[in-house]
Formats: C-alpha cells, sequence, structure tokens
C-alpha cells in the first residue's frame, strides 16, 4: 500500500509527540490512535499505518533477548541488563530465556542486532572451517 507524502509526514509527527525523553509513551500513542481515530482526518486509515508502523519498529528496537543454556545468576542478569542498556538506552526491554540447544555462553538480540557467544555457535564455524 503507497502513502502518501503527507501521510508519512503526519504519522512522523504524530510518533514525535508520543515520545517522552526519546522514549516511547504507550500511553501516548494509545491516546494519539484514539484521538486520531475520532477524528477521522483526511487520510487517517495511510495516517494509522504508518504510525503502526514507526511503534512496532519502535518496540523492536527496544526489545532485548537474552538466552543462556542453563539459569543466568541475580548478579549475572543484573550485569548483562547494566551493560545493555549502557549500549542501548535505559529504554531497553529486557528478557531472559533458557535454550539448553546453546550448549553454553549467552545469545543476546537486541533489535536487529545479536551477539552470538555461544558453544553452538562456536563448534558450528569450527566444523565449517574443516
Amino acid at each position: 500500500m503507497k502513502i502518501s507524502k503527507l501521510a508519512q509526514r503526519e504519522a512522523r509527527q504524530l510518533f514525535r509527540n508520543c515520545q517522552v525523553n526519546s522514549l516511547l509513551d504507550e500511553n501516548r500513542a494509545r491516546q494519539t490512535v484514539a484521538l486520531l481515530l475520532a477524528k477521522k482526518p483526511h487520510g487517517y486509515v495511510e495516517i494509522l499505518s504508518r504510525l503502526h508502523r514507526l511503534v512496532k519498529l519502535e518496540l523492536e528496537r527496544r526489545a532485548a533477548r537474552v538466552e543462556s543454556a542453563t539459569p543466568l545468576p541475580a548478579d549475572l542478569q543484573a550485569d548483562v541488563t547494566r551493560r545493555i542498556r549502557q549500549i542501548y538506552g535505559p529504554g531497553a526491554d529486557i528478557a531472559f530465556s533458557q535454550n539448553p540447544a546453546l550448549l553454553g555462553g549467552l545469545r543476546v538480540q537486541v533489535g536487529s542486532d545479536l551477539y552470538d557467544g555461544s558453544v553452538r555457535t562456536r563448534l558450528e564455524k569450527l566444523e565449517q572451517s574443516f
């Protein structure tokens, strides 16, 4: 679906208005959508579509998933959390999970960035080098 430049500009402006201290405020985003649906300006469907995409990209960019073979101790979780927030900012939403297939090490994915320090990946790379 092709979106007009005006709708893109309006959606970007609305998205910027939904941010507080460079972080997305989800309540403001909900209020913006409700207000937009109530007023229904010209091209509001295109604006909503673009705004939805911008919000979705922002949430994905902030989402961090940390996988380990075994449960991480609380002090290590705190250290990983601190380092992720140091690099990606205070708005990072971090989730820890277990994946026994990793064999050891950590696999951290923040948005589209992937840091893979797992034993499994190292073994696969070693296997490919032969």
